[in-house]
């Protein structure tokens, strides 16, 4: 491969960023290109973070998306613990806090999403954590032992997966949230109702329409007291904050490049800048199946965007209309949804939660089915993927007899 005196750079140690930099060079890119990432490991998996990893299952070299001789091979230069501190768009050169200047034909912002702060004091205490990165799980995981008391601030997909890990390795877990039932962002009722059980089968307390008010430590750096605004406290020896997640746009604000709950991206993931791109978790980007602009969480998006850009730069066309999908792993339960089902009408039951695997079915008011949860149900996930992603905009909601046939297949191209 002969580069050319073109540059892409590409700043972030995601998916997003991994993906842009092995499409590229798929699509025949043969220019320089450059990752430059702030954390210690080459593009990796973030996931797994409060999964495997966590409970220590997972080595960080599972973790990375490609390995390193990959990309020699592909001469992809990867720059890691390499802090950019600004992009100077006249010059089209970033300058990383080294005081070094690289410069570009093409940049893409594959930034990601960093830990939503508390909104009030508590942060800097030595028994408060967060988790989103590798060396956050490294910082956790030597104090997940038996006995150890364990307050989780949010019950979202974070939260949830790491009280299920903590109670398998013998912490006696609190988990605290403001709304009225778990997963109240991500998931219906349903699937709520059975992880709550299953949480609490399992020893964890589960307590649910609480604010947290205060995180004060005790004993000098030896534990925290949660207070609520209702006024109770729960002893802690640790507290995670899991309450979401910020997009990571201050490069591109300080840049003057339009952001909104993300970085404005085009059809193409094209900035307000025609030379600057953004992928993954720190964009929001218009999406033609929910039939308006979306910031989303989710590695399949990340991919897609990531491809896309490697598309645009290369001078094809592929714009993202994928439906998006996540999932979580908790005990045994795998919970996989596709879409989104903010703003549905109507749901129909597939299966019985009481069996332990059952889905969940969303249509609009229109009848339009939106989005699925699959709780230990891969065929029904398949499924949706299949049908959601084919004709999302056009379906009519289906009875459990209209579902699709059991011969069918997710399309994973």
């Amino acid at each position: 491969m002969t580069a050319t005196q073109e540059r892409c750079v590409v700043v972030g140690g995601g998916q997003a960023a991994a993906q842009v930099a092995v499409s590229l060079r798929q699509a025949g890119y043969a220019s320089s290109l450059t990752i430059v990432g702030d954390e210690p490991l080459h593009p990796y998996m973030r996931p797994p973070v409060s999964k495997a990893y966590l409970r220590g299952g997972l080595g960080t070299d599972r973790l990375t998306l490609r390995p390193p001789a990959l990309y020699q091979k592909l001469e992809v230069e990867v720059r890691t613990r390499a802090c950019v501190r600004a992009v100077d768009r006249d010059r089209a050169e970033i300058r990383l806090d080294d005081g070094e200047r690289l410069g570009y034909d093409h940049l893409v912002l594959a930034t990601g999403a960093v830990q939503r702060p508390l909104p009030f004091g508590g942060a800097g205490s030595p028994t408060v954590h967060a988790l989103r990165t590798v060396e956050d799980a490294d910082r956790l995981r030597p104090h997940l032992r038996p006995g150890r008391r364990l307050v989780i601030v949010g019950a979202g997909y974070v939260g949830m997966e790491v009280a299920s890990v903590a109670t398998g390795l013998g912490v006696a877990v609190t988990v605290l949230e403001a709304a009225d039932r778990v997963l109240a962002r991500v998931a219906g009722h349903a699937v709520s109702e059975h992880l709550t059980a299953l949480h609490r089968a399992a020893g964890v307390e589960v307590v649910t329409g609480v604010a947290v008010s205060t995180i004060d430590p005790t004993n000098g750096t030896t534990g925290s007291v949660v207070t609520c605004h209702d006024g109770r406290r729960w002893q802690a020896d640790l507290v995670l904050v899991a309450i979401g997640v910020l997009p990571r746009v201050e490069l591109a604000e300080a840049a003057g490049i339009r952001c909104a709950d993300g970085i404005a991206v085009d059809e193409v993931c094209r900035t307000t800048d025609p030379q600057i791109y953004a992928a993954g978790d720190c964009t929001n980007a218009h999406n033609p199946l929910y039939g308006r602009r979306i910031r989303l969480e989710s590695v399949s998006n990340a991919v897609e965007q990531g491809k896309t850009v490697a598309a645009a730069i290369t001078g094809r066309t592929r714009p993202t209309e994928r439906v998006p999908w996540f999932w979580s792993d908790q005990y045994d339960v795998k919970l996989q949804t596709v879409g989104l089902l903010t703003g549905h009408a109507t749901t129909v039951l597939r299966g019985n939660p009481v069996d332990g695997s059952f889905a969940v079915l969303y249509a609009d008011g229109d009848g339009r089915v939106i989005a699925v949860d699959a709780v230990n149900a891969p065929r029904e996930f398949s499924l949706a993927r299949l049908t959601l992603g084919r004709a999302a905009a056009c379906l009519s909601f289906p009875t459990p007899d209209d579902w699709p046939p059991p011969g069918a297949t997710a399309d994973r191209s």
